[in-house]
């Protein structure tokens, strides 16, 4: 069975909206796009690094693929990003849309059914570990339906007081280990946190 992996650029007030740039995503009047740049160093590239040297299979929501679909098969030969591009074009990408018709980028295709039941039917098969970034509206789902095992986070010390956040009241209660964690001299806190179980209660006078 494979896992599902949910990384995210996030700021400390729980927003993820439009994180690589001003053009990203402006819905709703979101006017700080590309908020993580000033905090970029080899610290969270090398966590990026980590991440995507594992194999894995897209998983992502309409919005974000559409990004991503404008971008990466269209980066430049000798760019920096160019491994990245080469993984990212070459993998699987699941597409959670009413379109399927329009994916184009290569080897997209859309779930068909019910999102949640298609997520762990994909769950259940042999293969790359599922990994979704970016795509605020389907990660809730997930979360909803406790369908999450790993969040990837690097949490950066700004407050945007609006945006799209990860967290939304719909998410299953559900307790998280951490697996790791460090911090960059820009103050980002690198953190990976895996699926542990339900959460528990108590009160301080259990732990007397």
């Amino acid at each position: 069975m494979r896992k599902l992996i949910v990384a995210e650029f996030i700021s400390l007030d729980g927003v993820i909206q439009a994180p690589g740039g001003p053009e990203e995503d402006s819905s709703g009047g979101f006017r700080l796009g590309g908020w993580v740049a000033p905090y970029a160093d080899d610290a969270t590239g090398q966590d990026v690094h980590d991440l995507l040297s594992q194999p894995f299979e897209l998983l992502l929501g309409r919005n974000t693929y559409d990004i991503w679909a404008a971008y990466w098969p269209h980066v430049p030969e000798n760019s920096d990003s160019r491994a990245i591009a080469d993984v990212f074009n070459s993998v699987p990408k699941h597409v959670a849309t009413h379109r399927p018709a329009t994916l184009d980028w290569h080897n997209s295709h859309a779930p068909a059914g019910e999102l949640a039941g298609e997520i762990r039917t994909l769950k259940q098969q042999d293969g790359a570990d599922l990994l979704t970034w970016g795509s605020g509206d389907l990660v809730r789902r997930m979360l909803a339906a406790g369908l999450v095992d790993e969040l990837r986070l690097q949490i950066h010390p700004v407050v945007l007081g609006r945006g799209k956040r990860l967290f939304d009241d719909t998410a299953e209660a559900s307790a998280f280990s951490l697996a790791r964690s460090a911090g960059t001299s820009g103050g980002v806190l690198i953190a990976h946190y895996v699926y542990s179980g339900e959460v528990r209660t108590g009160t301080f006078a259990d732990a007397e």
